[in-house]
């Protein structure tokens, strides 16, 4: 490490300690030339995770975009603070979990459907509307239909 004050490259480090809660090591250093002490922080480096948009551009993942679409799509719906994090918390850990260092919005977008279609049908059918773009009433009426068909074939009765 080089001295920030005489840019000797011979310095020593006199302590180290946890910082950052255990996030980081601080370490105090002496430059074995002109003597002045100075502190680093060592860190481990990590690539953020970029999300690849239906453009093909690349942006760092951003876990409030993923809270404000469930946010959005339960508003008014008896689901409680608690259910949505827990939600966006085991999306995010099925991304992280890949190991990918990028991932596409589509993938995302599934694992969103996944969990709401679990919780609440009507926040997943307006996160879908939104998600898929729906054109017009008869794409509400055939998702709508699906989840009809799939609830009556899980139930083991049919309509």
């Amino acid at each position: 490490m080089k001295c920030p004050f005489c840019g000797a490259e011979d310095t020593r480090v006199i302590d180290s300690r946890p910082a950052d809660d255990n996030a980081a090591i601080r370490r105090r250093r002496q430059c074995e030339k002109c003597g002045k002490r100075f502190t680093t922080y060592e860190k481990l480096e990590t690539m953020p995770l970029m999300v690849i948009k239906k453009d093909q551009t690349r942006v760092p993942y951003d876990r409030s975009k993923i809270e404000n679409g469930i946010l959005h799509s339960c508003h008014k719906r008896p689901i409680s603070t608690d259910q949505i994090r827990k939600m966006v918390d085991e999306i995010e850990n099925e991304i992280f979990a890949t190991g990918e260092k990028e991932i596409p919005t589509r993938q995302i977008g599934e694992l969103v459907m996944e969990k709401l279609k679990e919780v609440d049908q009507v926040a997943y059918v307006r996160f879908a509307s939104v998600y898929r773009e729906f054109k017009d009433v008869n794409t509400f009426v055939d998702e709508i239909g699906k989840l009809l068909k799939n609830k009556s074939t899980s139930s083991g009765t049919e309509q």
